[in-house]
């Protein structure tokens, strides 16, 4: 799971009202070389959670590449402009991907299996 897909994934668990950001559990995270569109990129930015990238993004750099991302905490006017911005927004978004863990309800608890790369967002019946 991308952390882009991160991004948009919301709990939908009954009587959660937000259920978001979910919190990653990362046991494997790979890197994998995405080639840089910074159209993209700087067309994807307004659309993020910008405070949920970073939160995410520090979480899995910290636990597997023992640093944090390297993301401000906040937008800077003109990042459009900005190439070294730009590269790293992509490779938070796109070459970080998390293999095996799980995302977690920040509300209620509910774990979410991710197995090979893809969350598995269903809820059983009396969770619905």
């Amino acid at each position: 799971m991308k952390l882009l897909t991160h991004n948009m994934l919301r709990s939908h668990v009954s009587g959660v009202t937000r259920g978001f950001p979910l919190i990653i559990r990362a046991d494997e995270v790979k890197l994998n070389s995405v080639d840089f569109n910074r159209e993209f990129v700087a067309r994807m930015i307004p659309k993020l959670e910008w405070e949920a990238l970073v939160q995410s993004a520090e979480s899995v750099s910290i636990t597997y590449l023992g640093h944090g991302s390297d993301l401000p905490r906040e937008l800077a006017s003109g990042y459009e402009n900005d190439e070294e911005f730009l590269k790293k927004v992509h490779h938070v978004l796109l070459e970080v991907e998390v293999m095996e863990g799980a995302l977690q309800c920040p509300e209620s608890g509910t774990e979410f299996p991710i197995n090979r790369g893809i969350p598995n967002m269903l809820i059983n019946e009396e969770e619905s």
